[in-house]
């Protein structure tokens, strides 16, 4: 099995893990949960969450790149038997499709093919949410930052209470010691928090991620310029060979044709012959179908008129006394 497709998915799995395996080694003894459980500033709740909410873009965008370069694979294989006349293009969900899908009909509009451009179109999606990552792990750097400065505003605080109390109120000055190591402990897990998830964890994501882009760009603007530039490249050949495929096509659809006219002349001709013979003979002593026609009507006229009759004699015998002194 062709592995180039899941790169992305490969390298984007081997960070994950080295990272996952990198804490556990390193940082599991710092305590950084159970800070955060008594952040006062909640700062690095913020840090975290937007940490996850950038992962699980990235993790979004890395299956969309590896169904994307699968696709792009099946895509070549057939570029690569019959150039781009044997691209079959299933559905518009894949950019690829689309990609291909917009070369086939400028071609076939007799316009001039910007593969360059059609293709960052198509990848320009890709590349924002790539960036936006990106962007992610550099908020994420600041909001480190920010985190310090209110870890040590709180530091200061705190020891401004307890030089205050010193000397006067034991218990307001061990209040403002600790609110003064909260404060560094805060300065110090935002800091860390916000340069190793975004500075490090984001930004490697971001990357590999935007490798996956140019990735799946390269391998589609290889296919073009390989197996199909003779197809949408303008050239006398290419007009020929167009005309040519448009005459046979043409050709087929004159026979087609040819052969309804066919069908429907044969079936004209059966259906008069029905006609005539039906007119002609009659299963019942040889009568013309238009006197079984006369006869079937006068017999309905006949029991109509009967019909008639037998409801007038069942009425009650007072409204057939009223009608006769209505009619004199």
């Amino acid at each position: 099995m062709n592995q180039t497709p899941y790169r992305t998915l490969i390298l984007w799995t081997i960070w994950a893990s080295t990272a996952l395996v990198v804490y556990l080694t390193l940082y599991r003894d710092t305590e950084v949960w159970s800070f955060m459980e008594r952040d006062a500033s909640h700062i690095t709740w913020l840090i975290s969450g937007l940490f996850l909410l950038g992962i699980i873009g990235s993790f979004a965008l890395t299956m969309l790149i590896t169904k994307e370069a699968v696709r792009s694979s099946q895509l070549e294989y057939s570029a690569r038997e019959g150039g781009l006349n044997a691209i079959i293009i299933h559905s518009g969900k894949r950019a690829a499709d689309r990609f291909f899908k917009s070369i086939k009909f400028t071609v076939e509009a007799k316009g001039d093919v910007d593969v360059e451009t059609l293709l960052h179109v198509e990848l320009a999606a890709f590349e924002r949410i790539s960036h936006s990552i990106e962007v992610v792990g550099t908020v994420l750097i600041t909001l480190g930052l920010i985190g310090t400065v209110m870890g040590l505003t709180m530091t200061l605080t705190g020891l401004s209470s307890s030089l205050e109390a010193l000397g006067q109120d034991q218990d307001m000055m061990l209040s403002g010691l600790q609110h003064a190591m909260s404060g560094m402990g805060t300065a110090f897990y935002a800091t860390l928090l916000g340069a190793v998830l975004g500075g490090v964890l984001l930004r490697i994501f971001a990357q590999i991620t935007q490798h996956g882009v140019e990735g799946l760009h390269d391998n589609l603007m290889r296919i073009c310029l390989v197996y199909c530039s003779a197809d949408y490249v303008r050239t006398v050949e290419r007009d020929v060979r167009l005309l040519n495929e448009e005459v046979r096509a043409l050709d087929v659809n004159i026979q087609r044709l040819h052969e309804s006219f066919d069908r429907s002349r044969q079936t004209l001709h059966d259906f008069r012959s029905e006609i005539r013979s039906l007119s002609d003979n009659s299963p019942e002593g040889g009568k013309p179908l238009e006197a079984l026609i006369k006869e079937h009507r006068a017999y309905c006229e006949l029991l109509r008129e009967e019909m008639r009759l037998l409801l007038h004699l069942k009425r009650p015998w007072w409204v057939r006394l009223l009608e006769v002194f209505r009619i004199r």
